[in-house]
């Protein structure tokens, strides 16, 4: 890992530390003049997952991506700056904001050569004191799962990020810590969501997991979600790797909801002279609804559209059936066909291909030699005169190349 990623604590770049992390914050008022915000707080985020903000005592000049020592309690910790100027006041309120004694903590100074050497001495530690708290917490038989340890930047203190499901006495496995790592420990309980941010990881669509790329606050998803859109409750297709259900359901939900708004209820069977249509399935976007013969389901499926659906249950209502349901005709879109087009003058594609036979009849038709003053068919005012009087008549022979 390059001293780049370290200082990041995240995804780096090569102009602002941490600009593609998870906590970063696009600062659209960059430019604007610092007014709002005369304390002049900063915003500093820590190892890609936590954030807080601190206030600038001592005037320094700082931008995003300055490694700050900041104030902690014990000790200082080092972290990067990711936000300054106007926009931090704005962020304060939508993030849940540190305050000692009703103040905000403090910016110490620019982080120096020997922090930031410790700071990685401190980042070292981390993976393996992971696997040996969770060896400890096994052999005092916790039910609980130690998912990540983040140590402060002076190496005085770690938290230990942990996931369980009911609660757990954990008084002996502080001490036990304490004893084993020689640290002041600080538990933090997270859950299966924000254990698979941590972790990290591929997601069935091929990108990287959401919950460990930008998303930071999880919303609850329930399967009226899957419901709302037409998908098939399968469990093994709709938990993610968290064990829970995957939060891009949630992405599309709204526009869901806003097209059913006028649809009528799937559950009302159709009646027809012929009998009976159960509902099968939904094209919400098409605004079809499926529906089927309920004697033989799913033979003989008719797609019919809403308005016509809402029509046909007014009048069942009314005592009414219509002699039978016939299908409309759905639109198929065509994709449009793709082909190379000369836009800008570039040279033939075949210009580099294998000539034509036409092209190499030419060639040896011209190389070979004249017959013609041998053939006595051939008239004397076809023939041209020869340049050599000493050939009289003679073919020339072919010059060699």
């Amino acid at each position: 890992m390059s001293s780049q990623e370290k200082l990041a604590r995240g995804c780096p770049s090569s102009t602002v530390a941490g600009s593609t992390a998870k906590l970063d914050v696009f600062n659209w008022l960059k430019d604007v003049p610092n007014i709002l915000n005369p304390d002049d707080i900063v915003e500093v985020r820590f190892k890609n997952t936590r954030k807080d903000y601190y206030r600038n005592v001592n005037g320094l000049k700082l931008k995003e991506g300055d490694v700050v020592a900041v104030e902690a309690n014990p000790g200082h910790d080092i972290g990067v700056v990711s936000l300054v100027g106007d926009l931090v006041l704005k962020q304060m309120n939508r993030h849940k904001v540190t305050y000692v004694d009703g103040e905000l903590r403090k910016v110490y100074r620019k982080a120096k050569p020997v922090d930031i050497q410790k700071w990685e001495e401190a980042m070292a530690l981390e993976h393996d004191t992971m696997l040996k708290a969770r060896k400890i917490a096994e052999d005092l038989r916790l039910d609980m799962k130690i998912g990540d340890v983040e140590y402060q930047g002076d190496k005085t203190k770690a938290i230990f990020y942990y996931i369980a499901d009911e609660r757990v006495d954990f008084r002996q496995l502080i001490k036990v810590y304490a004893e084993t790592f020689r640290i002041r420990i600080e538990m933090r309980q997270i859950g299966a969501r924000q254990e698979a941010g941590r972790i990290g990881g591929i997601g069935p669509c091929g990108r990287e997991l959401c919950c460990s790329s930008w998303i930071t606050n999880f919303v609850s998803v329930t399967t009226n979600a899957a419901r709302y859109q037409e998908i098939s409750l399968n469990p093994q297709k709709l938990a993610g790797q968290c064990g829970k259900l995957k939060c891009c359901l949630n992405y599309e939900l709204d526009s869901y909801i806003d097209a059913q708004k006028d649809f009528p209820p799937n559950n009302i069977p159709l009646e027809t002279e012929k009998g009976n249509y159960n509902f099968l399935k939904a094209d919400i976007f098409k605004r079809l609804y499926w529906y089927a013969p309920a004697e033989h389901q799913p033979g003989g499926q008719v797609a019919i559209s809403v308005d016509k659906v809402k029509e046909i249950i007014r009048l069942n209502k009314a005592g009414k059936k219509v002699p039978q349901l016939t299908s409309e005709p759905v639109a198929v879109e065509q994709s449009e066909v793709l082909d190379y087009h000369k836009v800008v003058g570039q040279d033939s594609l075949d210009r580099f291909d294998k000539p034509s036979s036409s092209r190499n009849r030419r060639k040896k038709k011209r190389r070979k030699p004249s017959n013609r003053s041998n053939d006595p068919s051939s008239s004397s005012s076809n023939q041209k005169p020869s340049g050599n009087s000493k050939n009289h008549g003679k073919p020339r022979k072919p010059r060699k190349r």
